[in-house]
């Protein structure tokens, strides 16, 4: 089995070019999935609705396609909340608070670009360090303190407590503790980021990327 160090540097830690827009539509109640091959998504614009009688109408009735002013307010701050930093993002419609129009019948969608960053994974009660030339300065895109992968900080742990792999824990606190310092280090804890998951040995996932400084 191969050995994964506390600090995983799955750090693809590349500043890589930002790809082009792309746009993604899902229709229903199906898996909306953005992802990015290199770097993280960071979205554009996103709604939740109907815009036109054309998209996602197949075979449906026209009366469930004629309504194209139905958009829900929010449906964008949500997207965003939920994939921005992520290098794979999967919501559906039951994120949203309410249901903008119930007679018609509605789809997501997202354009996002994939934006440079740096990858890290940490385990449990071990120390992260992020860190940036000089004149630069951290900005966290996103941290998530759970678990949602079986192998990942997986070495001589018992599968009781890797079973769980449906642990998720967005967490702000990396970013109040780290954006815009240089350097910044801080221990992977429940403690530190909170536990949604009790007796499951976690990891802390984020990432970041380095902004050029204000008068630099």
């Amino acid at each position: 089995m191969l050995r994964l160090s506390s600090t995983l540097l799955l750090a693809a830690a590349c500043l890589l070019v930002s790809t082009g827009a792309q746009r993604v539509i899902t229709c229903g109640n199906h898996v909306h999935r953005l992802s990015c091959e290199t770097g993280v998504i960071r979205v554009q614009e996103s709604m939740y609705g109907r815009r036109d009688r054309d998209t996602c109408s197949g075979e449906k009735a026209e009366e469930v396609a004629i309504n194209t002013a139905c958009s829900l307010e929010g449906a964008e701050d949500t997207i965003r909340t939920s994939c921005d930093g992520k290098k794979v993002c999967e919501v559906t419609p039951a994120i949203f608070a309410r249901d903008p129009c119930n007679d018609t019948f509605k789809y997501i969608q997202t354009t996002y670009t994939c934006i440079p960053a740096i990858h890290l994974i940490t385990c449990e009660q071990s120390m992260v360090e992020l860190q940036c030339d000089q004149g630069h300065v951290i900005h966290v895109y996103h941290a998530d303190f759970g678990r949602r992968d079986p192998h990942i900080c997986s070495f001589r742990r018992e599968a009781s407590h890797m079973e769980n792999i449906k642990c998720s824990n967005p967490t702000s606190k990396v970013a109040e503790r780290c954006n815009g310092k240089r350097t910044c280090s801080m221990r992977a804890s429940s403690g530190m980021l909170g536990d949604t998951c009790p007796h499951m040995y976690k990891y802390l996932e984020l990432t970041y990327n380095c902004l050029k400084s204000v008068g630099a």
